[in-house]
């Protein structure tokens, strides 16, 4: 037997016993390392090639040239023709063309709640089930790739990327946005304005904040990539049960439980966006995430250790 080679399922192994796919062999093979299998920098590749990663950063990437078309077709936003008259409370769109910081403000306000979603929804629920759907998760298990290895190595590069896709649309928002309006102040939602030279932390730490606050997708699609083989089921399970957390959410006969859905808390990096900083709502909300994202990936974890893989 070669040292890259593992017992089928069910077949016995050098030392004469018999395990599952996936589980560690009981004499390991000459110069085996388990954590030599699958690296990192292998299954980033293979993500990096897909069509769906390059789709979704073509979408993320035109998305700031999209929204400079539409000001320039439409105007200058915050006009009074569909306002109130100019007196009314600023928003970020109001605002949007102000500064190229305002500008990425904006990407990030308008894909917050569902288009940036999307890709970790995608990033995390493919990439087990779209194995399976192959039928080559048997053949990466009996390489053999430990289980929790290959779990591991997939959620790290699925997290990474779903970190690139929230820093690209901001980066490429105040890169156009500068360009298209210049580089000055951040004019805030409340009134007043933050210096040029703090708007740049200030939007590290919005990001920072949104990408925290999608945990919660992240752990779910990723736990839903392990219990089917059905890739879509996955991303729209997750997707799905985001949405609903958003419509509980707008109940307000539900009272203070709405606290506890993460989705409540999904627009507190507003908090970033004040004269003086504000940690009460992010804290809070970061809190909600980690805990959901928590027992999700343990369920992950501990579920797929136990799943009889035939695909």
């Amino acid at each position: 037997m070669s040292a890259l080679t593992e017992p089928a399922a069910g077949a016995a192994g050098p030392g004469g016993s018999a395990g599952p796919v996936g589980a560690p062999a009981t004499e390991s093979a000459p110069g085996y390392r388990s954590r030599h299998t699958l690296p990192l920098r292998v299954e980033a590749l293979r993500q990096l090639k897909r069509r769906r990663t390059l789709v979704m950063g073509a979408i993320l990437g035109l998305l700031p040239f999209v929204l400079i078309v539409a000001f320039a077709i439409g105007g200058t936003p915050g006009g009074d023709s569909d306002g109130d008259g100019g007196g009314g409370r600023l928003n970020l769109m109001d605002t949007a063309t102000a500064s190229g910081a305002n500008f990425a403000a904006t990407c990030l306000f308008v894909s917050a709640g569902f288009l940036l979603v999307v890709p970790v929804a995608l990033f995390h629920g493919d990439t087990v089930a779209s194995e399976a759907s192959w039928s080559s998760l048997r053949y990466l298990l009996a390489a053999p790739v430990p289980r929790a290895r290959l779990l591991w190595s997939k959620l790290v590069v699925a997290l990474t990327m779903s970190a690139a896709a929230m820093l690209l649309l901001p980066v490429v928002g105040l890169a156009a946005g500068t360009v298209a309006y210049g580089w000055g102040p951040l004019e805030l939602p409340a009134g007043g304005s933050l210096a040029a030279g703090e708007t740049v932390p200030r939007l590290a730490l919005v990001v920072a904040f949104i990408f925290v606050s999608q945990l919660v997708t992240a752990a779910l699609a990723f736990w839903l990539s392990t219990k089917t083989d059905a890739p879509l089921g996955a991303v729209g399970g997750a997707v799905g049960l985001t949405i609903i957390g958003n419509v509980l959410d707008a109940v307000t006969a539900l009272g203070s439980w709405r606290d506890f859905l993460p989705a409540h808390w999904q627009f507190a990096w507003a908090d970033a966006l004040q004269p003086q900083l504000e940690w009460g709502g992010m804290l809070k909300g970061t809190a909600i995430s980690v805990t959901y994202a928590v027992v999700l990936f343990a369920l992950a974890f501990r579920g797929f250790s136990r799943k009889d893989v035939v695909s």
